[in-house]
């Protein structure tokens, strides 16, 4: 993992550099495709993949392509809010939250992602392949994927700071006094229906 530094408020890694070799009429043409992860250590990454002739302008496409597309990333301290996991074509990643101390424990791809965010705590486990560039997107995408406790609590998707499945988000909301949405309502079966019906009759 080679670090590259262009403008000073932002750092620049080097996740994959590939050589490619293009077949044309006059002979091969060789090219390049750089992968990159640029972040401000302060809660804002983006991954750009830049492809030219030589390293250095390819370098430089991707670098420009990921501050052009840059997330932020919702942070309680120096960890992320809450537990996510993605899957993302081959690759599975799982982000956790860690105490603080405990380091950034992950491999080579989610690392560079994770630290060029400014995350300086977390847990994370690849679970599929491991190809660099299929675990850098995924990660990103976890990121994505995260919001804040206090968008979470408005929501009513935590009890007590804990994460709730998509199964008891309705009974949160049923507590919380939010509307049902249509179509949530349990139907009656038939004994009960038939059961009113008797009732009603003089």
């Amino acid at each position: 993992m080679n670090e590259y530094t262009g403008e000073k408020e932002f750092e620049e890694k080097i996740v994959q550099v590939n050589r490619v070799s293009k077949k044309t009429a006059g002979g091969n043409k060789i090219g390049f495709s750089v992968l990159v992860v640029v972040g401000d250590k302060n809660g804002n990454v983006g991954v750009g993949l830049g492809k030219a002739p030589g390293v250095q302008d390819a370098i430089k496409k991707g670098a420009n392509y990921a501050k052009k597309h840059m997330i932020s990333v919702p942070m309680v301290g120096t960890t992320i809010p809450h537990e996510v996991f993605v899957k993302r074509g081959a690759a599975k990643v799982l982000l956790k939250p860690a105490s603080r101390g405990t380091g950034v424990i992950a491999g080579g791809a989610v690392r560079a992602v994770v630290e060029a965010g400014g995350i300086r705590d977390i847990l994370s486990k690849v679970l599929g392949t491991s190809n660099q560039a299929s675990n850098v997107y995924a990660t990103l995408e976890a990121l994505k994927m995260l919001a804040s406790i206090e968008k979470k609590k408005a929501r009513g998707w935590l009890i007590e700071d804990k994460v709730v499945s998509s199964k008891e988000k309705k009974i949160v909301r049923s507590k919380s006094g939010a509307k049902e949405k249509p179509g949530t309502r349990k139907r009656k079966s038939p004994e009960t229906k038939k059961k009113i019906d008797i009732k009603k009759k003089p």
